[in-house]
C-alpha cells in the first residue's frame, strides 16, 4: 500500500478462545470427537431457554415495531426497567439517560477503550479477559498494565500492587475489575470492593466493573454490583442478557453511568461514548424489547437460581478432582461458570509429548507441540490431540503470567462432565509424571 494502513496496536488484538477452534476443526475432521470446553456459551452446551423466555421473543417479534431502530441509547421502557431495577437494589441511584446499549458487551469494551485519551491506560486484572487487556493494550499500543489475581489466596486482588502501578504509572486514569470474573470464577468481596473505591478516590480515577455474570454467582460470598458501593466515584458498569437468558446470539449488552456530574472530564467523556454510539444510530430492537418481560416475570430470578446450583456442583466435582493433583493450584468457583487451574512452578517444564493415537493427528501436531515455547499452550495442545478436550491456556489466552487453563461448568451431563474432567486429570498426571 502507499502507506502503512495498519493501526498500530492491531497486533494486540487476540482472542485464544476462539483462535484454537481452528486448529480443533482441523483434527475434528480427522476422526478425533471435540469436547469443546474452550468458550462460554451455554446454548452451545445444550442448556434449555425456558420456553416462557422464547414465548416473550415469540411475542415480541409479533410486533411491527420491533423491526425498526431503537432510540440511539436503547428503548426507554428497557431503560427505565434497568434504571428501576437498579435503584431498588440500594446504592447510587441512576435514570434511563445514565444506562447505555450496545451490541453485546464486547461492542460496549471497544468502544470504551476507543474513545479514551491516546495517552490514558485502564489497570486490568491478571489474569485477563482478553478482550478487555486486547481493545486496551491496542487502544495504548503498549503492553497492558495488570494486578495480579493471585491463585494462592482464593484469587483474591494484590490491592498494594495495584496501588504500587497507579503510582508508577500516571497515565492511568481507571481501574477494570470482572465481577463475578472470567477466567477464574473469582467474586469480589463487598470490603475489597470498597478499597479499590477507595483507591479510585484517592487518585482521581474512575471504575469499570464488568458484571456480566452478576446474577450468576453461588457460594458463600455475598455479591454486590459496584453501584452498591460506589459511593461518589465515577464508574461505568457492564451488564448484558447473553450469559443470563442465556441469549449470547442476540449480541445485547449495556453500560450504567455512575457520578457523571461528579467529574468534567468523566463528564465529557461519557458523553463521547452516547456521542459515538449515536453515529451506529442504534442497537438492534427486539432483545432490548423484551428485557423488561423477561427479567420482571416472577419465573426468572428462580430459574437463575436453578442454574446456579447446577454450576456449583460442577464446580464442587471439578474442585474435588483437582485439588488431589498437588502440582496445581484450585480455588473453588464462586461465580460465573468458569473455573482456573494453575500449575505450580516446574510443573511443565521439560515434559514429554502425550501418547496421540491418531496417527495424522500426530503428524500434525509434531511440529506445532515441538516449537511451542509457551509451557501452558504446549501442555492444552498435547491435551487437544491426545484427547480430543479444548481448553484455553492462561498464559497467552489470558495475558496472564501463570500457567494453567480454563474450563467451562456447562456441560448439563453430569457423568459427562465428570468424565471430561477425569480425562483431564489423567492427562495431567501422565504429562507431568512421565
Amino acid at each position: 500500500m502507499r502507506n502503512n494502513i495498519v493501526h498500530p496496536g492491531a497486533e494486540n488484538f487476540k482472542y485464544e478462545i476462539r483462535e484454537i477452534v481452528a486448529i480443533a476443526q482441523k483434527i475434528e475432521k480427522m476422526g478425533v470427537p471435540i469436547v469443546w470446553e474452550n468458550i462460554g456459551d451455554p446454548v452451545e452446551k445444550n442448556e434449555q431457554v425456558p420456553d416462557w423466555i422464547k414465548q416473550y421473543v415469540i411475542d415480541a417479534v409479533s410486533e411491527n415495531k420491533t423491526y425498526g431502530y431503537s432510540p440511539s441509547k436503547g428503548l426507554l421502557k428497557a431503560r427505565e426497567y434497568i434504571a428501576y431495577e437498579r435503584n431498588i437494589e440500594g446504592g447510587i441511584q441512576i435514570t434511563p439517560d445514565d444506562i447505555l446499549f450496545f451490541n453485546g458487551l464486547g461492542d460496549a469494551i471497544s468502544m470504551i477503550y476507543r474513545n479514551l485519551h491516546r495517552n490514558t491506560r485502564i489497570i486490568g486484572p491478571n489474569p485477563a479477559y482478553p478482550t478487555h487487556s486486547s481493545a486496551e493494550a491496542a487502544h495504548a499500543d503498549a503492553p497492558y498494565i495488570t494486578y495480579r489475581l493471585n491463585p494462592y489466596n482464593g484469587w483474591q486482588p494484590d490491592l498494594r500492587e495495584m496501588e504500587q502501578k497507579i503510582k508508577k504509572h500516571p497515565d492511568i486514569s481507571g481501574i477494570l475489575i470482572i465481577n463475578p470474573d472470567n477466567p477464574t470464577g473469582f467474586v469480589y468481596e463487598v470490603d475489597i470492593m470498597k478499597q479499590i473505591v477507595e483507591l479510585a478516590r484517592k487518585y482521581n480515577l474512575f471504575i469499570v466493573s464488568d458484571e456480566i455474570y452478576s446474577n450468576l454467582t453461588y457460594g458463600d460470598i455475598e455479591y454486590k454490583k459496584l453501584a452498591a458501593v460506589i459511593e461518589d466515584v465515577p464508574a461505568i458498569g457492564m451488564r448484558g442478557i447473553s450469559k443470563e437468558f442465556p441469549w449470547p446470539g442476540a449480541r445485547c449488552g449495556w453500560i450504567e453511568f455512575y457520578n457523571r456530574d461528579k467529574d468534567k472530564d468523566f463528564k465529557n467523556y461519557t458523553q463521547a461514548l452516547i456521542n459515538s454510539k449515536m453515529l451506529e444510530v442504534c442497537s438492534t430492537t427486539l432483545p432490548q424489547s423484551v428485557i423488561p418481560t423477561v427479567m420482571g416475570d416472577p419465573r426468572y430470578y428462580p430459574y437463575l437460581e436453578k442454574r446456579c446450583r447446577e454450576y456449583k456442583k460442577r464446580a464442587e466435582i471439578a474442585y474435588r478432582h483437582f485439588s488431589k493433583i498437588p502440582e496445581l493450584i484450585v480455588n473453588m468457583p464462586h461465580g460465573s461458570f468458569y473455573m482456573a487451574v494453575v500449575f505450580k512452578d516446574g510443573a511443565l517444564a521439560n515434559r514429554d509429548p502425550l501418547t496421540i493415537e491418531n496417527e495424522e493427528v500426530r503428524n500434525f501436531f509434531a511440529d506445532i507441540i515441538a516449537k511451542e515455547k509457551v509451557l501452558d499452550r504446549r501442555f492444552t495442545y498435547n491435551l487437544l490431540a491426545s484427547t480430543g478436550i479444548c481448553v484455553v491456556p492462561l498464559m497467552s489466552g489470558f495475558n496472564s503470567t501463570y500457567h494453567g487453563f480454563r474450563i467451562t461448568l456447562l456441560e448439563s451431563d453430569e457423568s459427562k462432565f465428570t468424565e471430561t474432567v477425569e480425562k483431564i486429570c489423567s492427562s495431567i498426571k501422565a504429562y507431568i509424571y512421565s
